[in-house]
């Protein structure tokens, strides 16, 4: 399955937030955890995480500082802001909404929906 890049754009912003509220990371740590919690269907590239890292910094969303590991190169560690986590909480609600509108349409029986039925290995009918 291929997620496009509408979407990928779309959630990319509260998915890092979430991540780096969990704790601070550096970006290839975070292509990790992103790359796990989808199961691999989600493969962002250093393009999409480094740019959209720097943005959230000069938003003010998180803060970076450099570190040296014993043995391994310098790393930049980002960690969300106070502002980080507010934006945060808007992004749950906004997705939250969008979420709940698909699941009406999807699963429940709204105007123009139908009931939708599960199928076995997690299909949809």
């Amino acid at each position: 399955m291929r997620i496009t890049k509408d979407l990928v754009a779309a959630s990319a912003t509260p998915m890092v937030l979430g991540i780096l509220a969990e704790g601070e990371s550096y970006g290839y740590a975070i292509l990790r955890r992103i790359n796990e919690l989808s199961g691999g269907e989600l493969d962002w590239t250093e393009g999409l995480v480094y740019p959209l890292l720097h943005r959230l910094e000069r938003l003010g969303h998180v803060e970076s500082s450099w570190r040296s590991v014993a043995g391994e190169r310098r790393r930049k560690y980002y960690r969300v802001t106070d502002k980080g986590m507010a934006e945060l909480a808007e992004q749950r609600r906004q997705w939250g909404t969008v979420v709940d509108a698909l699941d009406e349409i999807w699963i429940g029986r709204g105007e123009f929906g139908r009931q939708w039925t599960a199928l076995p290995l997690g299909g949809w009918a």
